[in-house]
Protein backbone atom coordinates (compact mmCIF):
# COMPACT_ATOMS: atom_id res chain seq x y z
CA UNK A 1 0.00 0.00 0.00
CA UNK A 2 1.07 3.34 -0.61
CA UNK A 3 -0.40 5.41 1.92
CA UNK A 4 1.28 5.68 5.30
CA UNK A 5 0.13 3.63 8.56
CA UNK A 6 0.37 5.08 11.05
CA UNK A 7 -1.08 3.88 14.33
CA UNK A 8 -3.29 5.87 17.14
CA UNK A 9 -0.63 5.09 19.87
CA UNK A 10 1.61 7.40 17.67
CA UNK A 11 1.08 11.04 19.49
CA UNK A 12 1.11 9.59 23.10
CA UNK A 13 4.27 7.88 21.93
CA UNK A 14 6.02 11.72 20.63
CA UNK A 15 4.30 13.73 23.47
CA UNK A 16 6.96 11.11 25.74
CA UNK A 17 9.64 11.72 23.67
CA UNK A 18 9.50 15.40 23.16
CA UNK A 19 9.92 15.95 26.98
CA UNK A 20 12.63 15.55 28.65
CA UNK A 21 12.68 12.51 30.72
CA UNK A 22 14.45 11.62 34.03
CA UNK A 23 13.38 7.78 33.61
CA UNK A 24 14.51 5.29 30.89
CA UNK A 25 11.51 4.24 28.59
CA UNK A 26 10.82 0.90 27.98
CA UNK A 27 7.57 0.16 25.26
CA UNK A 28 6.41 -3.45 25.14
CA UNK A 29 4.14 -5.48 23.19
CA UNK A 30 3.16 -8.80 21.52
CA UNK A 31 5.33 -9.59 18.23
CA UNK A 32 3.93 -8.08 15.41
CA UNK A 33 2.32 -5.45 15.95
CA UNK A 34 3.96 -2.63 14.64
CA UNK A 35 6.50 -1.84 17.61
CA UNK A 36 9.19 -1.22 15.46
CA UNK A 37 7.61 0.48 12.65
CA UNK A 38 6.19 2.77 15.00
CA UNK A 39 9.16 4.11 16.53
CA UNK A 40 10.94 4.90 13.04
CA UNK A 41 7.99 6.66 12.13
CA UNK A 42 8.34 9.08 15.51
CA UNK A 43 11.67 9.78 15.32
CA UNK A 44 11.07 10.29 11.23
CA UNK A 45 8.82 13.50 12.91
CA UNK A 46 10.61 16.73 11.68
CA UNK A 47 9.93 17.48 15.60
CA UNK A 48 12.56 15.24 17.22
CA UNK A 49 16.20 14.02 16.19
CA UNK A 50 17.48 10.35 17.31
CA UNK A 51 19.14 6.90 16.64
CA UNK A 52 17.74 3.38 16.18
CA UNK A 53 19.88 0.71 16.60
CA UNK A 54 19.15 -2.74 17.35
CA UNK A 55 20.68 -6.14 19.15
CA UNK A 56 19.21 -8.19 16.53
CA UNK A 57 21.57 -7.26 13.69
CA UNK A 58 24.57 -7.28 15.77
CA UNK A 59 27.01 -10.34 16.69
CA UNK A 60 29.12 -10.24 19.31
CA UNK A 61 30.78 -7.85 21.38
CA UNK A 62 27.03 -6.55 22.07
CA UNK A 63 28.02 -4.73 25.41
CA UNK A 64 30.61 -2.41 23.68
CA UNK A 65 28.76 -1.99 20.71
CA UNK A 66 25.66 -0.51 23.05
CA UNK A 67 28.35 2.02 24.98
CA UNK A 68 29.80 2.92 21.77
CA UNK A 69 26.35 4.27 20.30
CA UNK A 70 25.12 5.38 23.49
CA UNK A 71 28.39 7.50 23.55
CA UNK A 72 27.51 8.38 20.49
CA UNK A 73 23.95 9.64 20.66
CA UNK A 74 25.14 11.56 23.61
CA UNK A 75 27.49 13.27 20.96
CA UNK A 76 25.02 13.86 18.46
CA UNK A 77 22.46 15.02 20.88
CA UNK A 78 24.50 18.30 22.22
CA UNK A 79 24.49 19.55 18.49
CA UNK A 80 20.81 19.78 18.20
CA UNK A 81 18.19 21.65 19.21
CA UNK A 82 15.68 18.99 19.66
CA UNK A 83 14.61 16.73 21.78
CA UNK A 84 17.16 13.21 21.21
CA UNK A 85 16.44 9.71 21.33
CA UNK A 86 18.49 6.49 21.08
CA UNK A 87 16.14 4.04 20.68
CA UNK A 88 17.58 -0.05 21.79
CA UNK A 89 15.93 -2.45 19.73
CA UNK A 90 15.49 -6.19 21.36
CA UNK A 91 17.94 -4.71 24.40
CA UNK A 92 17.00 -8.69 25.97
CA UNK A 93 19.27 -10.07 23.80
CA UNK A 94 22.04 -8.33 25.14
CA UNK A 95 24.03 -10.30 28.03
CA UNK A 96 23.64 -8.81 31.10
CA UNK A 97 21.36 -6.00 28.73
CA UNK A 98 20.00 -4.47 32.64
CA UNK A 99 23.14 -4.26 34.29
CA UNK A 100 24.73 -2.46 31.42
CA UNK A 101 22.00 -0.19 30.78
CA UNK A 102 21.74 0.99 34.21
CA UNK A 103 26.06 1.83 34.75
CA UNK A 104 25.64 3.92 31.42
CA UNK A 105 22.21 5.78 32.33
CA UNK A 106 23.84 6.48 36.56
CA UNK A 107 27.20 7.62 34.51
CA UNK A 108 25.51 10.33 32.63
CA UNK A 109 26.74 14.21 33.57
CA UNK A 110 24.59 16.85 34.20
CA UNK A 111 24.78 18.06 30.32
CA UNK A 112 23.79 14.82 29.23
CA UNK A 113 20.72 14.25 31.41
CA UNK A 114 18.18 15.18 28.36
CA UNK A 115 19.22 12.62 26.13
CA UNK A 116 15.93 10.00 26.26
CA UNK A 117 16.53 6.26 26.07
CA UNK A 118 13.91 4.17 24.47
CA UNK A 119 13.60 0.08 25.17
CA UNK A 120 11.79 -1.98 22.74
CA UNK A 121 11.97 -6.31 23.06
CA UNK A 122 9.89 -8.69 21.51
CA UNK A 123 10.23 -10.78 25.13
CA UNK A 124 7.96 -8.97 27.76
CA UNK A 125 8.70 -11.42 29.90
CA UNK A 126 12.63 -11.10 29.84
CA UNK A 127 12.26 -7.36 29.92
CA UNK A 128 10.00 -7.63 32.77
CA UNK A 129 12.80 -8.99 34.60
CA UNK A 130 15.42 -6.84 34.11
CA UNK A 131 13.53 -4.10 34.52
CA UNK A 132 12.57 -5.15 38.16
CA UNK A 133 15.83 -6.42 39.07
CA UNK A 134 18.66 -3.95 37.95
CA UNK A 135 16.41 -0.90 36.78
CA UNK A 136 13.96 -0.33 39.29
CA UNK A 137 13.13 3.36 40.19
CA UNK A 138 14.88 4.25 36.77
CA UNK A 139 11.94 3.08 34.08
CA UNK A 140 8.49 3.76 33.23
CA UNK A 141 6.47 1.32 30.36
CA UNK A 142 4.46 2.05 27.34
CA UNK A 143 2.32 -0.89 25.98
CA UNK A 144 1.47 -1.41 22.10
CA UNK A 145 -1.13 -3.58 21.89
CA UNK A 146 -2.59 -5.31 19.09
CA UNK A 147 -5.00 -3.72 16.63
CA UNK A 148 -8.01 -2.49 17.42
CA UNK A 149 -10.90 -2.29 14.73
CA UNK A 150 -10.66 1.37 14.17
CA UNK A 151 -7.08 0.88 13.46
CA UNK A 152 -7.73 -2.11 10.98
CA UNK A 153 -10.34 -0.63 8.85
CA UNK A 154 -8.36 2.67 8.46
CA UNK A 155 -4.88 1.06 7.48
CA UNK A 156 -6.26 -1.75 5.69
CA UNK A 157 -9.95 -1.20 4.57
CA UNK A 158 -11.16 -4.43 6.78
CA UNK A 159 -14.91 -4.40 6.98
CA UNK A 160 -16.35 -5.66 10.58
CA UNK A 161 -16.94 -9.33 9.73
CA UNK A 162 -13.59 -9.93 8.37
CA UNK A 163 -12.08 -8.53 11.87
CA UNK A 164 -14.56 -10.78 14.08
CA UNK A 165 -13.47 -13.82 11.41
CA UNK A 166 -9.70 -13.09 11.59
CA UNK A 167 -8.46 -9.86 13.53
CA UNK A 168 -5.71 -8.57 12.44
CA UNK A 169 -2.00 -8.74 12.73
CA UNK A 170 -0.48 -5.98 10.09
CA UNK A 171 2.01 -8.80 8.50
CA UNK A 172 -0.80 -10.79 7.00
CA UNK A 173 -3.89 -8.44 6.09
CA UNK A 174 -2.73 -8.31 2.21
CA UNK A 175 -2.97 -12.34 2.70
CA UNK A 176 -6.71 -12.20 3.56
CA UNK A 177 -7.19 -12.98 0.32
CA UNK A 178 -5.48 -16.02 0.58
CA UNK A 179 -6.31 -18.29 3.27
CA UNK A 180 -3.30 -21.19 2.80
CA UNK A 181 -0.92 -18.25 2.48
CA UNK A 182 -2.64 -16.62 5.60
CA UNK A 183 -2.68 -19.65 7.96
CA UNK A 184 1.06 -20.13 7.44
CA UNK A 185 2.12 -16.64 7.95
CA UNK A 186 -0.06 -16.59 11.41
CA UNK A 187 1.32 -20.29 12.35
CA UNK A 188 5.04 -19.48 11.23
CA UNK A 189 5.86 -15.98 11.78
CA UNK A 190 4.06 -15.55 15.05
CA UNK A 191 2.60 -18.23 16.71
CA UNK A 192 6.15 -20.56 16.11
CA UNK A 193 8.07 -17.41 16.50
CA UNK A 194 6.58 -16.08 19.43
CA UNK A 195 6.58 -19.56 21.45
CA UNK A 196 9.83 -20.68 20.45
CA UNK A 197 11.71 -17.20 20.53
CA UNK A 198 9.66 -15.15 23.30
CA UNK A 199 8.80 -18.06 25.96
CA UNK A 200 10.98 -21.07 25.53
CA UNK A 201 13.92 -19.72 25.04
CA UNK A 202 13.83 -16.95 27.71
CA UNK A 203 11.38 -18.34 30.08
CA UNK A 204 12.35 -21.20 31.92
CA UNK A 205 9.58 -23.44 30.58
CA UNK A 206 9.87 -27.61 31.76
CA UNK A 207 7.65 -28.82 30.13
CA UNK A 208 7.64 -27.44 26.19
CA UNK A 209 5.50 -29.36 24.83
CA UNK A 210 2.43 -29.19 27.47
CA UNK A 211 2.91 -25.51 26.98
CA UNK A 212 2.37 -25.57 22.96
CA UNK A 213 -0.70 -28.26 24.21
CA UNK A 214 -2.24 -25.68 26.26
CA UNK A 215 -1.94 -23.18 23.69
CA UNK A 216 -3.31 -24.76 20.76
CA UNK A 217 -6.52 -26.31 23.32
CA UNK A 218 -7.15 -22.81 25.04
CA UNK A 219 -7.11 -20.77 21.75
CA UNK A 220 -9.85 -23.50 20.65
CA UNK A 221 -11.79 -22.09 23.65
CA UNK A 222 -11.56 -18.82 23.42
CA UNK A 223 -14.34 -17.22 25.28
CA UNK A 224 -15.25 -20.31 26.93
CA UNK A 225 -14.73 -21.59 30.32
CA UNK A 226 -12.64 -24.68 31.17
CA UNK A 227 -11.60 -26.10 34.13
CA UNK A 228 -7.64 -27.07 34.42
CA UNK A 229 -8.60 -30.52 35.37
CA UNK A 230 -10.60 -30.87 32.41
CA UNK A 231 -8.26 -29.19 30.19
CA UNK A 232 -5.60 -31.90 31.36
CA UNK A 233 -7.45 -34.56 30.15
CA UNK A 234 -7.26 -33.17 26.66
CA UNK A 235 -2.90 -32.76 26.69
CA UNK A 236 -0.46 -34.74 26.13
CA UNK A 237 2.14 -34.96 28.76
CA UNK A 238 2.02 -34.87 32.77
CA UNK A 239 1.35 -31.68 34.23
CA UNK A 240 -0.73 -30.03 36.87
CA UNK A 241 -3.02 -27.37 37.47
CA UNK A 242 -0.52 -25.36 38.95
CA UNK A 243 2.17 -25.78 35.83
CA UNK A 244 -0.88 -24.82 33.68
CA UNK A 245 -1.80 -21.66 35.37
CA UNK A 246 1.91 -20.42 35.12
CA UNK A 247 1.85 -21.42 31.53
CA UNK A 248 -1.31 -19.94 31.19
CA UNK A 249 0.35 -16.74 32.73
CA UNK A 250 3.93 -16.54 30.32
CA UNK A 251 1.40 -17.03 27.47
CA UNK A 252 -0.70 -13.89 28.53
CA UNK A 253 2.42 -11.92 28.97
CA UNK A 254 3.48 -12.85 25.72
CA UNK A 255 0.54 -11.47 24.01
CA UNK A 256 -0.82 -14.45 23.07
CA UNK A 257 -4.02 -16.22 25.28
CA UNK A 258 -5.02 -15.60 28.97
CA UNK A 259 -6.96 -16.98 31.44
CA UNK A 260 -9.46 -14.54 32.88
CA UNK A 261 -10.19 -15.15 36.48
CA UNK A 262 -14.12 -14.90 37.78
CA UNK A 263 -15.39 -11.47 39.06
CA UNK A 264 -15.27 -11.64 43.06
CA UNK A 265 -14.40 -9.26 45.19
CA UNK A 266 -12.68 -11.91 47.43
CA UNK A 267 -9.20 -12.60 46.07
CA UNK A 268 -8.17 -16.29 47.35
CA UNK A 269 -12.00 -17.52 45.76
CA UNK A 270 -11.32 -15.33 42.50
CA UNK A 271 -7.28 -17.04 42.01
CA UNK A 272 -8.71 -20.53 42.94
CA UNK A 273 -12.16 -20.01 39.92
CA UNK A 274 -12.43 -21.95 36.33
CA UNK A 275 -10.22 -19.73 33.60
CA UNK A 276 -11.69 -18.34 30.81
CA UNK A 277 -9.66 -18.76 27.92
CA UNK A 278 -9.18 -15.57 25.81
CA UNK A 279 -7.13 -14.74 22.88
CA UNK A 280 -5.84 -11.37 22.42
CA UNK A 281 -6.29 -11.46 18.46
CA UNK A 282 -8.92 -13.32 16.83
CA UNK A 283 -6.25 -14.81 14.01
CA UNK A 284 -5.20 -17.19 17.14
CA UNK A 285 -8.82 -18.75 17.09
CA UNK A 286 -8.93 -18.98 13.51
CA UNK A 287 -5.78 -20.45 13.32
CA UNK A 288 -6.80 -23.20 16.24
CA UNK A 289 -9.30 -24.85 13.83
CA UNK A 290 -9.27 -23.07 10.34
CA UNK A 291 -12.51 -23.03 8.66
CA UNK A 292 -13.71 -20.26 5.38
CA UNK A 293 -15.54 -17.65 6.28
CA UNK A 294 -18.47 -18.62 5.12
CA UNK A 295 -18.61 -21.69 7.28
CA UNK A 296 -17.92 -19.68 10.45
CA UNK A 297 -20.05 -16.25 8.84
CA UNK A 298 -23.20 -19.17 8.80
CA UNK A 299 -22.80 -21.33 11.76
CA UNK A 300 -24.88 -19.38 14.36
CA UNK A 301 -23.24 -20.84 16.89
CA UNK A 302 -19.89 -20.42 15.81
CA UNK A 303 -20.34 -17.12 14.91
CA UNK A 304 -21.58 -16.09 18.25
CA UNK A 305 -18.19 -17.75 19.89
CA UNK A 306 -16.09 -15.76 17.22
CA UNK A 307 -17.95 -12.47 18.08
CA UNK A 308 -17.75 -13.16 22.16
CA UNK A 309 -14.25 -13.46 21.31
CA UNK A 310 -13.27 -10.55 19.48
CA UNK A 311 -15.11 -8.33 22.24
CA UNK A 312 -13.00 -10.39 24.82
CA UNK A 313 -9.59 -9.51 22.66
CA UNK A 314 -10.84 -6.06 22.48
CA UNK A 315 -11.55 -5.52 26.30
CA UNK A 316 -8.22 -7.74 27.40
CA UNK A 317 -5.93 -5.71 25.11
CA UNK A 318 -7.37 -2.25 25.68
CA UNK A 319 -7.10 -3.60 29.95
CA UNK A 320 -3.22 -3.29 29.56
CA UNK A 321 -2.76 0.31 28.11
CA UNK A 322 -6.25 1.64 30.32
CA UNK A 323 -5.41 0.02 33.46
CA UNK A 324 -8.90 -1.76 34.39
CA UNK A 325 -9.49 -5.35 35.43
CA UNK A 326 -11.11 -7.65 33.04
CA UNK A 327 -12.86 -10.53 34.66
CA UNK A 328 -16.25 -12.86 33.76
CA UNK A 329 -19.17 -13.72 35.94
CA UNK A 330 -20.87 -17.06 36.88
CA UNK A 331 -23.27 -18.15 39.55
CA UNK A 332 -25.09 -21.51 39.04
CA UNK A 333 -26.58 -21.11 35.57
CA UNK A 334 -26.23 -17.22 35.37
CA UNK A 335 -23.28 -15.82 33.84
CA UNK A 336 -21.80 -12.49 32.39
CA UNK A 337 -19.41 -12.87 29.47
CA UNK A 338 -17.10 -10.36 30.14
CA UNK A 339 -16.80 -7.84 33.41
CA UNK A 340 -14.50 -4.76 33.70
CA UNK A 341 -13.85 -2.67 36.91
CA UNK A 342 -11.21 0.42 37.79
CA UNK A 343 -11.72 0.98 41.30
CA UNK A 344 -15.31 0.80 42.64
CA UNK A 345 -16.33 1.44 39.47
CA UNK A 346 -18.25 -1.95 37.76
CA UNK A 347 -19.29 -2.34 34.23
CA UNK A 348 -20.71 -6.05 32.87
CA UNK A 349 -20.95 -7.09 29.09
CA UNK A 350 -23.55 -10.06 27.55
CA UNK A 351 -22.24 -10.42 23.73
CA UNK A 352 -25.61 -11.26 21.54
CA UNK A 353 -25.91 -12.24 18.39
CA UNK A 354 -29.23 -14.06 17.80
CA UNK A 355 -32.49 -13.72 20.53
CA UNK A 356 -32.58 -12.20 23.95
CA UNK A 357 -33.63 -15.55 25.38
CA UNK A 358 -30.54 -15.18 28.07
CA UNK A 359 -30.60 -12.02 29.70
CA UNK A 360 -30.78 -13.36 33.59
CA UNK A 361 -27.06 -13.21 33.98
CA UNK A 362 -26.99 -9.47 34.06
CA UNK A 363 -29.85 -9.25 35.82
CA UNK A 364 -28.94 -11.37 38.39
CA UNK A 365 -25.38 -9.40 38.40
CA UNK A 366 -26.65 -6.63 39.08
CA UNK A 367 -29.07 -7.84 41.58
CA UNK A 368 -25.48 -9.37 43.77
CA UNK A 369 -23.75 -5.96 42.66
CA UNK A 370 -25.95 -3.43 42.73
CA UNK A 371 -23.43 -0.42 41.51
CA UNK A 372 -22.67 -2.10 38.93
CA UNK A 373 -23.90 -0.66 35.36
CA UNK A 374 -24.59 -3.72 32.26
CA UNK A 375 -25.03 -3.66 29.17
CA UNK A 376 -25.78 -6.07 25.74
CA UNK A 377 -23.29 -5.73 23.09
CA UNK A 378 -24.82 -6.89 19.59
CA UNK A 379 -28.31 -7.72 19.21
CA UNK A 380 -30.60 -5.08 20.86
CA UNK A 381 -27.96 -3.62 22.28
CA UNK A 382 -24.84 -1.42 21.69
CA UNK A 383 -24.00 -2.55 18.01
CA UNK A 384 -20.51 -4.47 17.83
CA UNK A 385 -18.85 -2.21 16.10
CA UNK A 386 -19.26 0.73 17.59
CA UNK A 387 -18.45 -1.39 20.78
CA UNK A 388 -15.06 -2.22 19.27
CA UNK A 389 -14.41 1.42 18.35
CA UNK A 390 -15.07 2.88 21.52
CA UNK A 391 -12.51 3.20 24.78
CA UNK A 392 -14.22 1.02 27.26
CA UNK A 393 -13.98 3.01 30.14
CA UNK A 394 -16.48 5.00 29.02
CA UNK A 395 -18.97 2.68 29.78
CA UNK A 396 -17.94 2.40 33.89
Amino acid sequence: MGQKIIRSFYPRLKTRLLEVNPLIQVLTGPRQVGKTTLVKQVLQDGDLAGTYITADQTSGGLEDWLETNWQRALAAAKNETRPYTLVVDEVQKIPQWSELIKRIWDLREDDEKGVNLLLLGSSRLLLQQGLTESLMGRFETLYLGHWDFDEAQRAFDIDIDHFIYQGLYPGAAHLHGDPERWLAFVQDAIIETSISKDVLQLTRIDKPALLRNLFDVGCSYSSRELSYNKILGQLDGAGNTTTLAHYLKVLGSAGLLSGLEKFEKNSIRRRASTPKYQVHNNALLLASGFKSFDDVRHDHTLWGKYTESVVGAHLLNKSRELRYHLHYWREGNSEVDYVISKGDRIAGFEVKTGSLNRVSGLEKFKQKFPEAKTYIVGSRGIPVEEFLRANPLDYL
